[in-house]
């Protein structure tokens, strides 16, 4: 079997956990996951994993679902026109149309357009709802809620909205009066929890906002409680009080991971410069650095300000962010998107945007989540660079190759000493069959180090490999090979290098069968087990191994042409011939098109079995 393809793909909001340019070494953890796994990755995980608290998993059959389309009727009176004479029907249809193209926000103006020429429509009342919701229309979800009253998760999902409206507005009293009106129902009472302590200062309760957190520290809203009390106290300026909020949280793992750097940023403020690096240090080591910390160390280091603290309309768009990777965690995206608007609403900000962008990918929002990727701006490197890659990557899966070229390349260009950021665009060259250009962003002073790992040793060996370099490709899979002795991965793609050559073919088939042996789900790998029995002229065996490994991947053109080449020597001609026939309808290159046809017309020679060497 040909390599096994590499789908990299984007690690969440915080995918580059980018090195500073001086050391221009991968940081751990960071980056795209590591392609030798022969399991296909989880597209997009957030790089922060938070484990919900237990009883609060959001179940994905309450989240909203659309509404049927609303009946017309045959007559209507007085008739739905705009004063520039659109027809609610027209502004509904168009509205249709702009969401199923990705326009979100056009798509729910228009729709939100008709409903207020037909009122009367419930259905109608409660679609334009829902797409004013899922685009951000926090003026448009307030109006509508009224007529999405008789569904509780939708009126849920209004009143957290007029939350939201009331404190943009600066209107902490009304906020407070809604959020204690009566509880919001499922899925939405964690977060109303989490908003409280804000919307309690905004409006002027004090007592409310800094009382002490009764929560289980370890659990998820015990460690949101107390960061937002930290930074509430802060803002009171009762300053020793709020550092010991920060020692609690601080001394349990999950809260200093996700909260170290607000604790740098309080101790930049205070004037404590060399303790907040510290922090900011602490903060990027292990296996989930956070790129905050990054950015605050670039900025101090350039002899930026300190941050300025965070005012109420930001702790509370922090709360309902939290919320979203906390929905993200048991994959209710749809949910994640809403509460990042409502989050953007109260403090836009970038990063917001670019979780808003991965939240829409995964829920498959393609092209909305394509131009959030968009708008993310250049000011912060690092989420703009991640930013670039997510478009890059959705627009490579829609084959929409030159665009995510440019993508790849502006990510490039911000980060261009920074592995991730190399690994991606080499990965895209080389899918384009662009592999001189591919081999030069690899052998890149910042990415060929003493240090690289097997990840980008196994990138420059099959390149290599397609560029006819075979004996520098061997020595590259090798290298990667030693980094990694059981790695399934790079045990077939060097075995089948190997077997299919010539060159080891005895070597090479205990290196397949090791990686089979690891993961025989693979089909991949099974096929490229069938081949070299193939090639050790154990016809019978590889009919059957190939058999089991079409099964698995029916689509795949070259299994489909190895499991013909081994019933011609059985002597099953005519499924040789079907097999030929089907591979030229699964989309094959030019060479093995015309390896195919040229079977189709001839069949095989006789064969002679390669031999192993030394």
């Amino acid at each position: 079997m040909r390599p096994i393809s590499l789908r990299l793909l984007l690690s969440g909001c915080a995918l580059l956990a980018l090195a500073d340019s001086a050391a221009a070494q991968e940081t751990p953890g960071s980056g795209p996951p590591p392609p030798l796994s022969s399991e296909p990755s989880p597209e997009r995980p957030p790089l922060i994993v938070i484990e919900p608290d237990e009883g609060s998993a959001v179940d994905p059959a309450a989240l909203p679902v659309e509404p049927a389309e609303p009946p017309i009727p045959e007559v209507w009176s007085p008739a739905p026109f705009s004063p520039d004479g659109q027809s609610a029907y027209g502004l509904y249809l168009s509205g249709r149309i702009a969401s199923l193209r990705g326009q979100q926000a056009a798509g729910a103006d228009l729709l939100a357009r008709s409903q207020s020429l037909t009122p009367e429509q419930p259905r109608l009342g409660g679609e334009a709802f829902l797409a004013s919701l899922f685009s951000g229309d926090l003026d448009a979800v307030v109006r509508l809620t009224p007529f999405v009253a008789d569904t509780p998760l939708f009126a849920g999902a209004g009143r957290l909205a007029g939350v939201v409206q009331a404190l943009r507005d600066g209107d902490g009293g009304a906020a407070l009066t809604l959020l204690r009106a009566e509880p919001l129902p499922d899925p939405y009472g964690p977060v109303s929890t989490y908003l409280l302590p804000a919307v309690a200062a905004a409006a002027g309760d004090w007592d409310t906002a800094l009382r002490p957190v009764n929560a289980p520290a370890r659990q998820t809203a015990g460690l949101v409680l107390r960061d937002q009390r930290a930074q509430l106290l802060e803002s009171r300026r009762r300053f020793d009080e709020a550092e010991a909020e920060y020692a609690a949280l601080l001394a349990i793992p999950d809260g200093a991971r996700l909260f170290r750097v607000h604790y740098g940023a309080f101790l930049e403020r205070r004037g404590r410069r060399d303790e907040a690096l510290a922090v900011y240090a602490a903060a990027l080591a292990g296996d989930a650095p956070d790129p905050r910390a990054l950015a605050a160390g670039r900025r101090m280091r350039t002899g930026g300000r300190p941050p300025a603290a965070p005012d109420l309309r930001q702790i509370t768009s922090d709360a309902l962010a939290f919320a979203a990777i906390e929905t993200s965690q048991v994959d209710v995206h749809e949910l994640s998107a809403i509460y990042l608007h409502f989050a953007a609403a109260l403090h836009p900000d970038d990063t917001l945007t670019l979780r808003l962008a991965e939240s829409l990918d995964e829920a498959n929002y393609k092209a909305a989540a394509r131009d959030a990727f968009a708008r993310v701006g250049p000011s912060n490197p690092i989420v703009y660079a991640s930013a670039q890659l997510g478009l890059g990557v959705s627009l490579a899966e829609e084959e929409r190759h030159d665009e995510a070229l440019e993508a790849f390349i502006r990510a490039d260009v911000a980060a261009s000493d920074q592995i991730a950021v190399s690994r991606l665009l080499a990965n895209h060259y080389f899918n384009l069959e662009r592999y001189e250009e591919a081999l030069g962003v690899l052998n890149r002073p910042t990415v060929n180090t003493a240090q690289q790992s097997a990840d980008v040793r196994f990138d420059r060996g099959r390149v290599l490999e397609r560029l006819g370099r075979i004996e520098a490709a061997e020595a590259e899979l090798w290298a990667a090979l030693q980094m990694a002795p059981d790695n399934p991965v790079l045990l077939n793609h060097l075995g089948y290098l190997w077997v299919d050559s010539g060159r080891r073919v005895e070597q090479g088939a205990e290196m397949i069968a090791r990686a089979f042996a690891a993961d025989p789900r693979n089909g991949n790998i099974q096929d490229s087990l069938g081949w070299a029995q193939y090639r050790r002229g154990q016809y019978e065996t590889a009919v059957e191994t190939l058999e089991q490994a079409v099964a698995k991947q029916p689509a795949n053109a070259e299994i489909n042409d190895h499991l013909g080449d081994a019933y011609w020597q059985v002597g099953r001609r005519r499924e040789a011939g079907w097999q030929w026939s089907r591979v030229l309808t699964l989309g094959p290159g030019p060479d093995r098109r015309a390896e195919v046809e040229r079977k189709l017309l001839a069949g095989l020679p006789v064969p002679s079995l390669a031999g192993s060497q030394p």
